[in-house]
């Protein structure tokens, strides 16, 4: 155990985390995302649900201030009349580290799928929140 770093970051995540560089991406997802099929690097939290793990990552993860959208979500399926009520709470989570953040990138399912499968990793969770997947796309420590 270490001081000032939580307990849901595992030695497996902190290492990822460090080893990612500028421009490389990670996905946080829910517990129905295909994440054993498509991640390259797989990190289970499973029991954890998305909002801590998020705002323990943020403690950390700085995001990519040379794009305009440094966090995307998966959209909802056209004609699925849900709206997802965690996309606030992401929403303000990030700007808890990141008070300049422009909201988020909203990509079609399948599309949110293949850019998932070219993530430097994919932290899978417990989350039961639909629509609760994002990826974050690593910046720079100024």
């Amino acid at each position: 155990m270490l001081k000032g770093i939580s307990k849901l970051l595992s030695p497996e995540l902190l290492k990822i985390l460090m080893e990612m560089g500028h421009g490389d991406e990670i996905v946080i997802a829910d517990g129905n995302f295909p994440a054993a099929s498509i991640a390259q690097r797989l990190v289970r939290l499973d029991g954890h649900p998305v909002p801590p793990i998020l705002d323990a990552v943020m403690e950390l993860f700085p995001l990519d201030t040379f794009v305009d959208h440094p966090v995307a979500l998966m959209s909802v399926v056209p004609g699925d009349n849900y709206e997802p009520d965690i996309w606030p709470v992401y929403e303000e989570v990030i700007k808890k580290h990141e008070p300049h953040f422009r909201g988020f990138e909203q990509m079609e399912r399948f599309a949110f799928y293949e850019r998932s499968k070219k993530a430097y990793a994919v932290v899978a969770t417990g989350e039961m929140a639909r629509y609760a997947n994002l990826i974050l796309k690593k910046g720079l420590i100024q």
